[in-house]
């Protein structure tokens, strides 16, 4: 059989995400391509790889095998690319970060842009996960740094303090809620919200959380990014929840007021996770030191 490191790496991306859609969207791929990729490796095998079903696609025994050896031969072969490259005078060296939404989007883009513009030989895949599940990943070695919720437990990885922030509640200045100076999220339930799409960590997360009250989240809209939420909360299209420093930024030219959430997951204390920092690549360790450094 002949799997080349194109499909196996499609493959990855399509177990790791649990979707055909979103791996081939993280292997830039089209959906077409991605799914005829998958087609031949089965008939390749003869034996189906994934399970296909309503809510996305699990891997069968087969597909666990292949998905075992395919991390070892990708690793390999970034390893590979990585000694080769500064001979080249090409990248050498790419470090995978995997980040939860509010390190995401309010925290990492000025400080990994402030590491990559003293590190031009490096680049970085940055992917937004759960915080459970990047500790999963980064335990199995997928990814070489994850930055997490300090509420979720780590496990055995080796951890470092990075941020602290907290999610609000955001309304429009004439909203019912805006005189609220703190409310559960619980209570916020019976509102519309706008939220991040469906595929943002955030989202699933406050999804669950409004689950395990047995109440909807009632969305009427949801967007690419935080700043967006805001913009149509300020028009009263629903309430919404962002990171209180998007919320104090947002508020410098927005109608909107944010209001603290007593929840015991409102407050973000965001971690820096990684197996073994000896074992990391040194332009990794390089980058774990800058992130700690910013922290400082």
């Amino acid at each position: 059989m002949r799997f080349d490191l194109a499909d196996l790496s499609l493959f990855r991306h399509v177990v790791e995400a649990g979707s055909i859609t979103h791996g081939a969207a993280r292997a830039r791929l089209a959906l077409g391509a991605a799914s005829t990729r998958i087609r031949n490796m089965e008939d390749t095998l003869g034996a189906p790889l994934l399970v296909r079903g309503r809510l996305g696609v699990k891997p069968t025994q087969a597909g666990r095998t292949l998905l075992q050896h395919a991390r070892t031969l990708l690793a390999q072969a970034e390893r590979l690319r990585e000694d080769l490259g500064a001979y080249a005078g090409g990248v050498a060296g790419q470090v995978t970060v995997l980040s939860n939404t509010n390190a995401l989007t309010e925290f990492l883009p000025e400080t990994l842009s402030s590491f990559l513009t003293t590190h031009r030989n490096v680049s970085i895949d940055l992917e937004e996960r759960l915080s459970d599940e990047i500790v999963d990943l980064i335990a199995e070695g997928v990814a070489d740094i994850g930055i997490i919720a300090g509420t979720v437990d780590a496990g055995r990885l080796m951890t470092y303090p990075f941020r602290s922030d907290r999610f609000v509640l955001v309304v429009a200045r004439d909203h019912p809620l805006a005189n609220r100076a703190k409310i559960a999220f619980a209570d916020v339930l019976d509102y519309d919200f706008v939220g991040l799409d469906r595929a943002s960590a955030l989202q699933r997360f406050l999804a669950g959380k409004a689950d395990r009250v047995g109440r909807p989240l009632r969305l009427r809209i949801q967007l690419r990014s935080f700043d967006a939420v805001c913009r149509l909360v300020e028009h009263n299209v629903g309430v919404g929840i962002v990171p209180e420093t998007t919320a104090q930024r947002a508020a410098k030219t927005m109608a909107i007021t944010a209001v603290a959430l007593d929840d015991a997951w409102a407050p973000r204390d965001l971690t820096i996770c990684i197996r073994d920092f000896d074992a990391l690549p040194p332009y990794a360790q390089q980058l774990v030191h800058h992130l700690r450094a910013v922290n400082g």
